[in-house]
């Protein structure tokens, strides 16, 4: 289906969403946060589809963030329940998202970037959280999930003065998983996007699980004596019996995700 604020485009196994308001640096705003949450839940529904992919259209920027002409117009209103971009309060989702980075990501861009489990940026990317710049906080998960994802220190000078980081800093800082050349994050994210549907999608999510959970329990024993539940769905299903199969028969797994 036609979307107003994004491009929507499912390779196989892989869903590729596009924000797709280059004009603005594809700033979001309350309408199309929305579009894009149905079309990420869309995704969490569907079988067939196991990797996801958001990047942003043009060469300029990923996303520069909110859209703050709306606001200053007087016509913003608050997120929806999956937050900035559909996904940055969504807590539910088990499949991977890569984010495939190309300029500018901004506040609510970086926010989106941080939501996402891998993080592949062009050389031309630069990441912040400017919110406190214009009044505002970063709170559409960016104060909770940098802190989370690089050192306290590193993230607070960031987060106390909305400074810009370029990517190879960003990279050493840890939050950016790979740094390729221009207009190549895309192309990157569809390898590791290939690299992952290697393994059992099942496998994957299990693993996705654990590991976000597993950094809530108040101890490593705690962690590791929990059975997450998607660890238990890939515990019973048929591909956790194809994937030694294979293994013995020396052939690849015929993944079915069930």
């Amino acid at each position: 289906m036609p979307y107003q604020f994004c491009t929507v485009q499912d390779e196989g196994h892989v869903r590729i969403v596009t924000l797709n308001r280059p004009e603005v640096l594809n700033a979001l705003h309350a309408d199309a946060n929305d579009e894009l949450a149905t079309v990420w839940d869309e995704f969490a529904a569907r079988d067939d589809l196991w990797v996801g992919i958001v990047t942003g259209a043009g060469e300029r920027a990923f996303s520069a963030g909110n859209d703050l002409k709306v606001q200053a117009g007087g016509k913003r209103r608050p997120n929806g329940p999956r937050g900035f971009a559909g996904i940055c309060s969504r807590f539910d989702l088990t499949k991977p998202l890569i984010a495939a980075v190309n300029g500018v990501a901004m506040g609510g861009g970086f926010e989106t970037a941080l939501a996402c489990d891998i993080i592949i940026a062009a050389e031309n990317a630069v990441f912040a959280l400017p919110e406190p710049r214009v009044g505002l906080i970063a709170g559409g998960g960016g104060v909770h999930r940098l802190p989370r994802s690089i050192p306290i220190k590193k993230a607070m000078g960031m987060i106390l003065t909305g400074r810009r980081v370029p990517v190879r800093e960003g990279f050493e800082l840890g939050f950016v998983t790979e740094v390729v050349p221009e207009g190549q994050a895309l192309a990157s994210a569809r390898r590791w996007a290939a690299m992952i549907l290697e393994c059992s999608p099942k496998a994957v999510r299990a693993s996705k699980q654990a590991s976000y959970h597993g950094l809530d329990e108040p101890t490593l024993e705690q962690a590791m004596r929990t059975i997450y539940p998607a660890q238990r769905e890939n515990l019973e299903s048929q591909d956790y019996i194809e994937g030694p199969r294979a293994f013995a028969e020396k052939r690849k797994p015929n993944w079915r995700n069930q």
